[in-house]
């Protein structure tokens, strides 16, 4: 039996909308470790992460705003999935704004250097999140975690986990994008990320590009999966941070992860921005909890 470890990070500090940091209480309001024990595994919660407010802070670089409390939680939460990796558990992790990713993909990857393994990242969402605090209009640090990972960024989150690079940038895969910067797509396509918009899904279907995602990142032995739930259409998923139109639908978005779950390869995940203050009758949590399911095996017949 697989044995599963949630982590629960109420971080809103990196993005400007408040309410982020009650995603992992909804989440659990919508029943997760009751759904994940009805499919057969042993569920241990941990709790959440303590996380200062925005009120107990000052902004000390606009550029990349809160980086000395969001550096000092990342660092934290790489710690505690290293250890949940090496007692041979499941790191399943649950945002909160996705600035998560330093610290989960740095806890993977840290457990990873050790035995010489790679590391590969399905990143599936609406925007890239490959800012740094040079090109960020907004210096919101949600909006940079992937580029983090692949080695560019503030030095005070590259050296979470450990100073090396968390994963190569021809590893990732990054699945439904719709709304990115002009200055990060540049750098998207300088670092050589396999990148697949929603245009490639409407022209040629989710189950042919996952198959082409997995292809590209096959090479890896460890395979982590961010799922931003505003890669999702806010039809479905109305309480997210920055909802975009146009997203994947019910279908799609349970179909990717019943992809990966027949893969067999998915080793750690993490759920983000869910907002329950933007929801409707905690409408997205649940749709998350659901997705979940889908990621660790459930099927219809």
């Amino acid at each position: 039996m697989k044995s599963i470890h949630i982590i629960g990070v109420p971080m809103d500090l990196g993005q400007g909308r408040r309410g982020v940091d009650m995603g992992p209480s909804a989440i659990r309001y919508a029943g997760l470790d009751q759904r994940l024990q009805e499919l057969g595994y042993s569920v241990t919660d941990e709790g959440d992460l303590t996380i200062k407010t925005q009120e107990e802070q000052r902004i000390k670089d606009e550029r990349a705003k809160y980086l000395p409390e969001i550096s000092r939680v990342m660092k934290l939460l790489a710690k505690k999935v290293e250890r949940s990796m090496n007692k041979q558990k499941f790191p399943l992790v649950l945002g909160g704004d996705h600035s998560i990713a330093i610290g989960t993909i740095g806890g993977v990857a840290a457990h990873a250097h050790k035995q010489k393994k790679k590391v590969g990242v399905l990143w599936i969402d609406a925007h890239g999140d490959f800012n740094t605090p040079e090109t960020s209009p907004s210096g919101n640090i949600h909006g940079m975690p992937l580029a983090v990972c692949c080695g560019l960024g503030p030095k005070e989150l590259l050296g979470v986990g450990g100073s090396f690079r968390k994963v190569e940038p021809q590893n990732v895969a990054i699945i439904g994008l719709r709304s990115i910067d002009r200055k990060e797509s540049d750098s998207l396509s300088k670092n050589g990320l396999n990148l697949f918009t929603m245009g490639e899904i409407d022209k040629h279907g989710i189950h042919r590009v996952m198959k082409k995602a997995f292809q590209k990142i096959s090479d890896v032995d460890y395979l982590h999966v961010s799922f931003d739930l505003d890669s999702v259409d806010p039809v479905y998923a109305p309480g997210v941070g920055t909802p975009v139109k146009g997203g994947l639908d019910y279908r799609e978005a349970h179909l990717i992860m019943e992809m990966i779950a027949d893969s067999g390869k998915m080793t750690s995940l993490e759920l983000v921005e869910v907002n329950p203050i933007l929801d409707n009758r905690n409408q997205s949590a649940e749709f998350a909890v659901e997705l979940v399911q889908s990621a660790f095996g459930k099927s219809i017949l």
